[in-house]
């Protein structure tokens, strides 16, 4: 199982697989690819800034029958447990979207070098 940080979904539903190393393509072949329910949120968010142009609806949707993507199923409450426990930032997508991957003991797919460095299950190369 992997979990997906907001800016891989948005590349892969904009096909910018080159965006990923040949590694993490792979995974995507073999693991089981997940997502926090608050990365819709802040594809929401992004798009009501005018950073992306896209609904969140329609991304999950598409990524989910073209490649399988889930949605954590976890408890909120649970995840929002594991989140105040991570003091290493102060975004609360960033603080929940790691948290989910904690709660499942999962990897997490990340170029956010702050993750990087304070998930030791994140990965990018």
């Amino acid at each position: 199982m992997i979990y997906l940080d907001t800016h891989a979904v948005v590349w892969l539903y904009a096909g910018e697989t080159d965006k990923f190393p040949a590694r993490i393509r792979e995974i995507f072949e073999k693991e089981e690819i997940m997502i926090s329910p608050i990365v819709l949120l802040e594809i929401k968010y992004l798009n009501e800034i005018k950073k992306i142009n896209a609904e969140p609806t329609l991304m999950f949707e598409n990524l989910s029958s073209s490649m399988g993507l889930k949605l954590c199923p976890l408890p909120f409450l649970r995840i929002i447990t594991e989140a105040i426990q991570q003091n290493w930032t102060r975004d609360p997508f960033d603080r929940i979207i790691t948290a989910t991957a904690i709660a499942q003991n999962a990897l997490l797919l990340t170029r956010d070098q702050s993750i990087l460095d304070n998930y030791t299950k994140a990965i990018w190369e």
